[in-house]
């Protein structure tokens, strides 16, 4: 099976699982590789053609052992066309419990026929400087294994029988792991230093829920955002931080139980 395009498909609010397929792209050397980004709010309604040629990339960040759901809603729209799909998901070095299982059979819903899958490590939405929890990943050895997995990938396709593709099986349990009940008060979300604040709106261009506007100030909605904290990434004066007790609290749990190196995992 030759190798003519390869679509990259993910949701990627701070960039980190696009970049991770980006470096399997690389490996697998396709002619072309074209981007199907999920990430903003213009793609919940968004009108997808049927992706039926070459292979798909399809990749995504792990919440709390799960997709989330706002990708997963995304991504049920997508049209395979029995299509070979590699996928990935991308975690905080604690653990992807479900999720690559989850997108595995949301794949097959949607027509694509998975071939290879892993789980990648991404710097936590929650790390900061005085709690870095996976800092800096994927890094240089990441985007390395990143790369040879691809070259594993291509062998795999070239090498296909025509009769079919062998089963492929990937961890997980289902029924998924169950998320959190709603927290009874405000839920969490980052906020904004007025005095520091240059009103750019770039937190408001990357938000993948639209859940934060700019005007005279920063006004965030609560209840729509996802905890990606792509806006406190992006925030050219540090403006934008994470400063709820409850996030603080679970993001030294994390640099304190999950600090050892945790490495990529391939199923192939």
């Amino acid at each position: 099976m030759n190798i003519k395009d390869a679509k990259l498909v993910y949701f990627s609010p701070t960039q980190t699982t696009k970049r991770v397929l980006e470096g399997i792209a690389r490996g697998m050397q396709p002619d072309a590789v074209l981007y199907l980004d999920l990430t903003l709010p213009q793609a919940q309604t968004q009108e997808f053609a049927p992706i039926d040629e070459s292979v798909a990339l399809i990749g995504a960040p792990v919440y709390g052992g799960r997709l989330p759901q706002v990708a997963a809603e995304r991504l049920r729209r997508l049209r395979g066309g029995g299509v070979p799909a590699v996928l990935v998901v991308v975690y905080g070095n604690r653990a992807y419990e479900d999720a690559l299982l989850e997108l595995w059979n949301l794949a097959v819903a949607c027509g694509f026929v998975p071939i290879a899958a892993a789980a990648f490590i991404g710097e936590h939405s929650f790390s900061t400087a005085t709690l870095p929890i996976a800092p800096g990943r994927p890094d240089a050895a990441d985007m390395a294994r990143a790369v040879a997995f691809g070259q594993q990938v291509r062998a795999k396709m070239v090498g296909l029988p025509a009769e079919g593709v062998p089963p492929l099986a990937v961890p997980g349990k289902f029924p998924y792991k169950v998320w959190g009940t709603a927290p009874e008060t405000s839920p969490p979300a980052p906020v904004t230093h007025a005095e520091l604040c240059m009103l750019c709106g770039q937190c408001t261009a990357v938000c993948p829920t639209g859940a934060i506007t700019v005007g005279d100030a920063v006004v965030t909605d609560a209840q729509a955002c996802i905890l990606c904290c792509a806006c406190t990434r992006v925030c050219p004066t540090a403006a934008r931080v994470m400063e709820d007790p409850r996030i603080l609290r679970t993001a030294t749990w994390l640099y304190e139980n999950y600090r050892a190196r945790k490495e990529p995992e391939v199923f192939l």
